[in-house]
């Protein structure tokens, strides 16, 4: 996805999103077939319902119809990032200090690019994972994604 959508969705919903108690998860801008795709997740405490949803996807099509920054036609998706949520700041990684997450690394951290396990601990440089009863120490640089994950 193009860095210049999620930082202009960003930009033009963090205030409303901030003020009414809702946080920006993500933003994706993808082509599935013939369609363009713009899907804004958003969080609060205790979850969001369809009415949030419904408010800040209002919100957001009155504010992309005055900017109109995206010059192709899109389908505007507004929706709870879901269970397995993404980590994409280093404060969703301080979130989830204490819970199961998965990983994928730039490169080969203990003999594997993905490691999933409980999230001991994230000091802003490393996080160390639990993974059955060995620890892997991870570089916060060598994250490539992060997210929640579910243990069933």
């Amino acid at each position: 996805m193009s860095t210049g959508i999620q930082t202009i969705i960003d930009e033009m919903l963090t205030d409303f999103l901030t003020e009414n108690g809702y946080e920006l998860v993500d933003v994706e801008y993808v082509k599935e077939g013939s369609n363009w795709f713009l899907r804004i997740y958003v969080d609060k405490d205790g979850g969001i319902d369809i009415e949030d949803c419904s408010r800040i996807s209002e919100y957001a099509s009155a504010k992309l119809d005055e900017k109109d920054p995206i010059p192709t036609a899109y389908f505007l998706e507004v929706s709870s990032p879901g269970a397995e949520r993404p980590l994409r700041k280093p404060e969703d990684i301080h979130k989830a200090v204490g819970k199961h997450v998965f990983m994928t690394t730039y490169e080969n951290i203990d003999g594997s690019k993905e490691i999933e396990g409980k999230l001991l601990s994230f000091d802003g440089e490393q996080l160390v994972i639990q993974t059955g009863k060995a620890k892997s120490t991870i570089p916060y640089a060598k994250v490539a994604s992060a997210r929640l994950a579910i243990v069933f």
